[in-house]
């Protein structure tokens, strides 16, 4: 891909519209808007423009339209799979200014807030009026809301309220050419023309910039617990997940995490856990309205995991011991990432599949040499798989891509998806056709055509080329 490169009148007009000070040209400026959370790749923009405002974004999206100038729409930059790389160049369009939380409506029970508000901003914020945004990213406390949008942005907690999408009542959305559209709002029930809602969740930038969204809220629900129970295998904590879903239990998160993440995280975190020897563990969350609703739930569960030869289960009712649970789960890709050069797929399965398919990436990466781990949320059999190799070695990333692109097509044989919660971006694109149809991927590409007719938005991404 042709790299775009700004001229001294082209970053003299872009400062006339965004102001001087929120447009960055020097090489230091730009070191954070050059990379995302995607593995070690680097590639660093002409020029970033920070504005305030959608008649900002409006302006900055037509000038760039009309001169063929590529735009990379950025939030937090904590996707992992590229969507926020500025792989030809041109401008970063960097919403970070606009996090303004406009408005918590108690009513309606509706949070309207602008692109660049931090996810875990929007937590505090709502909780702090008794209220409850489910959708939690591990990178709650340094994603945006736009972000989340772009790329219908999953978590733990999606076992039971779904992924972003499901949140979104509506946006506003500029397109390539400057227009700016509101696709929904505070009403619950509308259906006048088009979704274009649902459209532009999960397009990663590439249909339009999201300026402000409006979120359902609900109640906070006043009691949690936690429990994780330690399996001798695979099969038995899968086992486990079956039944659990089996028996009628409504879990707010069911986690899996295998021996080899454990043994990485616990290390990292310094933390000692019960059970070194299990293969895999579940970690699992119930919240409620009552606490008896949320004990007899977890007492059920327990009963379920031992049946299903769980080495033993531990319960935390209080917040300081659920985090403590927590730890070592969240802390499983930082470690992996401290290991040396790696790469991660975010792959989904049918629950029934999530044996055969960890069999599969071990029989996989072990045959190329490489190191793995697998973890993730087990209701939605989305697993966030690690191939790592010790070292800085340059040369593993050809070996990487040939080692994924094996264990996707496998993923997509057990029936399962690309890509669960991060995207396509970058590190899924070229194998997306092992799951899209032909008719699929036209749809897709002339879709992109009628909205960005000139290709300015986020070149490179999602869609692969035709062939």
């Amino acid at each position: 891909m042709e790299r775009r490169n700004l001229s001294a009148s082209e970053l003299a007009d872009l400062a006339a519209i965004v102001g001087a000070p929120h447009v960055l040209a020097a090489k230091d400026d730009l070191q954070p808007y050059a990379h995302d959370w995607t593995e070690d790749f680097i590639h660093y923009p002409a020029a970033a423009a920070k504005p305030r405002t959608t008649e900002e974004v409006s302006r900055l999206l037509a000038f760039c339209n009309e001169r063929r100038i590529p735009v990379t729409p950025q939030g937090g930059r904590t996707g992992l799979s590229g969507g926020a790389l500025p792989l030809a160049g041109g401008l970063a369009l960097s919403l970070e200014r606009m996090n303004a939380i406009l408005e918590i409506d108690m009513d309606n029970f509706v949070a309207v807030v602008e692109a660049g508000v931090v996810t875990q901003t929007l937590h505090e914020a709502v909780e702090e009026k008794g209220l409850y945004y489910p959708p939690d990213p591990a990178s709650r406390g340094s994603c945006m809301i736009g972000g989340n949008v772009a790329e219908n942005a999953g978590g733990p907690h999606a076992a039971k309220y779904g992924v972003t999408g499901r949140w979104v009542m509506g946006v506003e959305v500029v397109f390539a050419d400057g227009g700016v559209a509101v696709t929904g709002g505070k009403t619950r029930k509308d259906v006048a023309g088009y979704d274009l809602t649902s459209l532009v969740l999960g397009s990663e930038g590439t249909l339009g910039v999201v300026t402000k969204a409006w979120l359902r809220l609900i109640p906070k629900p006043p009691h949690w617990a936690t429990l994780v129970a330690p399996f001798p295998t695979l099969e038995d904590a899968a086992r486990c997940v079956l039944e659990l879903h089996r028996r009628g239990l409504v879990l707010s998160a069911c986690e899996f995490v295998d021996k080899p993440s454990i043994d990485l995280s616990s290390k990292k975190k310094g933390v000692g856990v019960p059970f070194p020897e299990a293969e895999a563990r579940l970690l699992l969350e119930f919240d409620g309205s009552s606490e008896a609703e949320v004990e007899r739930d977890v007492t059920l569960a327990g009963e379920i995991a031992l049946e299903c030869a769980a080495l033993d289960v531990v319960l935390a009712t209080d917040e300081a011991k659920r985090r403590v649970l927590w730890e070592v789960r969240r802390g499983i890709a930082e470690a992996v990432h401290e290991m040396g050069v790696s790469a991660e797929l975010d792959l989904a399965v049918p629950r029934t599949q999530l044996v055969p398919l960890v069999t599969a990436i071990r029989r996989i990466s072990g045959a190329a040499g490489l190191k793995s781990v697998a973890f993730g949320h087990a209701a939605d059999g989305n697993l966030h798989v690690h191939l790592w190799r010790d070292g800085k070695d340059p040369t593993a990333r050809t070996l990487f891509g040939k080692t994924a692109a094996e264990i996707y097509a496998e993923t997509v044989r057990l029936g399962g998806t690309v890509t669960g919660e991060h995207g396509v971006g970058i590190t899924s694109k070229d194998v997306l056709s092992l799951y899209r149809s032909p008719a699929f991927l036209a749809a897709m590409r002339a879709i992109k055509r009628a909205l960005d007719p000139n290709g300015i938005l986020n070149p490179g991404k999602v869609i692969p080329a035709p062939g």
